[in-house]
């Protein structure tokens, strides 16, 4: 067995499908001999049954594991959330691509028995940090398990910034941006831009232009070690904004300046023991599958 003795549950999506898999959790729970913690928020979607309700940031000092039923952006937030505390995390997917919550509905019960039990897997995530500064003024800080996006807001104008990284400066450039991801966004908004897919276990950051004036202007891969800077142009009549995971934007000024460097502390996601990286890229990304030669590589 496992040391999860107490068992969060938390979502941000108010569907039906997640209040079925929610309540379904809390039934299979119960009848498991747990007694789980549901986010507070959710009181109003839960049927009775013996179950505790706690705001998150309390869960969060409470909890051995927390299962997030949702999308990727239920997990993105519960991410952001719970880093700090150490608390792993499983997913259990009622959102569309799902590439972070990896247990489909029907399978909740063995799976998640499974993981109980002690059969899974864990994956460290890294976050990114990010620091707005305005002269010698800190404006906003932010998180984010997937990117950290500048862009140009509702308007359709191209933006002038300098982009540095460990203080050398790489180029300046008109765009409508730019990603710097985490390998576990390069699925995500990078992916939609041309950025290259990385394997969750690299330490590298993706920094990937949006649309930039001149095609030269590629995506680069840079160490997860690196400070990047990003400082908006003077001459910049907008007022763009500087997005984390697609949940929190902070407006910015021309000749503010962008920090974004790796936290400290990692993300542990619990994943099942079959958990393959390429399997869900095939499923998700529609690529082929094996050929009909029977012919594949032993180990």
């Amino acid at each position: 067995m496992t040391n999860f003795r107490r068992i969060g549950l938390l979502t941000r999506l108010h569907l039906d499908q997640v209040t079925e898999t929610l309540n379904h959790l809390v039934r299979f729970l119960n009848g498991a001999g747990w007694q789980p913690v549901v986010e507070a928020s959710a009181a109003e979607w839960l049927e009775p049954g013996d179950y505790t309700l706690e705001e998150r940031d309390v869960m969060a000092r409470s909890v051995d594991l927390v299962i997030v039923v949702g999308g990727d952006g239920s997990m993105l937030s519960a991410a952001r959330d719970m880093v700090d505390f150490d608390v792993p995390l499983l997913g259990v997917n009622r959102g569309r691509l799902g590439f972070l919550t990896d247990i489909l509905p029907d399978a909740v019960e063995e799976r998640v028995t499974r993981v109980l039990a002690g059969e899974y897997v864990v994956s460290d995530r890294f976050l990114l940090d990010v620091s707005i500064t305005r002269g010698n003024q800190l404006i906003g800080e932010g998180l984010a398990l997937n990117d950290v996006v500048l862009h140009p807001g509702k308007s359709v104008r191209m933006m002038e910034f300098e982009l540095h990284v460990d203080r050398q400066f790489v180029y300046s450039q008109r765009s409508d941006g730019l990603i710097v991801s985490t390998p576990t966004g390069s699925t995500a908004y990078a992916l939609s831009a041309g950025g290259p897919i990385m394997h969750p276990r690299l330490d590298a950051l993706v920094l990937v232009p949006m649309n930039p004036h001149t095609l030269t202007s590629r995506p680069i891969a840079v160490p997860g070690s690196s400070t990047v800077d990003i400082r908006v142009g003077e001459r910049n009549e907008l007022h763009p904004l500087v997005t984390c995971d697609g949940q929190r934007d902070i407006m910015i000024e021309p000749d503010d300046n962008i920090r974004i460097r790796k936290k400290d502390k990692p993300l542990r996601l619990i994943h099942p023991v079959d958990h393959n990286f390429y399997s869900i890229c095939r499923s998700k990304l529609g690529w082929g599958s094996r050929l009909d030669s029977g012919e594949h590589i032993e180990r």
